[in-house]
């Protein structure tokens, strides 16, 4: 018999997950970072494998809505170092997100969940972000909130009456 049951390329499929965050029941930006980085790893699925790259793609739409708890906006401080001496930036949360959007914000957090490895900037390319609800990518998604979306094929009917004539 062999080890790799249910190792299948059905098994490695990638779907496509979208996450709203300005309904009021999205969580707030940490909490939401860290199922993002569970869906973007693959964790979520049973063939998981630390080092195999079996994550799903997740579209973040309304990010400039995001939920963030205290005073992170005024007090959370982002770096930026150019490798020169005292030429260390810092930049608020709330000027991030005036000058670059939410979604920066929101990939930085998630960068942060994911392991620090050689598979981190390819599972961050999967997180697509959007500051509004439009985006190009409602083809592919199948599961909207956590619900899977049912999809039908299309077939068409003149090549069905041809076949059966």
């Amino acid at each position: 018999m062999s080890q790799t049951i249910g190792r299948t390329r059905l098994a490695y499929s990638r779907v496509w997950h979208h996450v709203s965050l300005a309904s009021p029941t999205t969580p707030s930006l940490g909490r939401l970072a860290s199922r993002i980085a569970i869906l973007l790893q693959g964790k979520h699925k049973p063939i998981w494998d630390p080092s195999t790259d079996c994550g799903d793609y997740v579209v973040a739409t309304g990010c400039h809505d995001m939920l963030v708890t205290g005073k992170k906006k005024e007090q959370k401080l982002y770096y930026k170092q150019t490798t020169r001496p005292g030429a260390l930036k810092s930049l608020n949360m709330e000027s991030m997100m005036r000058k670059w959007g939410g979604g920066e914000v929101l990939k930085r957090a998630v960068r942060g969940m994911l392991p620090k490895n050689r598979l981190r900037d390819k599972r961050l390319e999967r997180l697509k972000v959007f500051e509004g609800e439009a985006h190009p990518y409602k083809t592919n998604l199948i599961k909207f909130d956590g619900r899977t979306r049912r999809v039908e094929p299309e077939v068409k009917t003149e090549i069905l009456k041809q076949n059966s004539i």
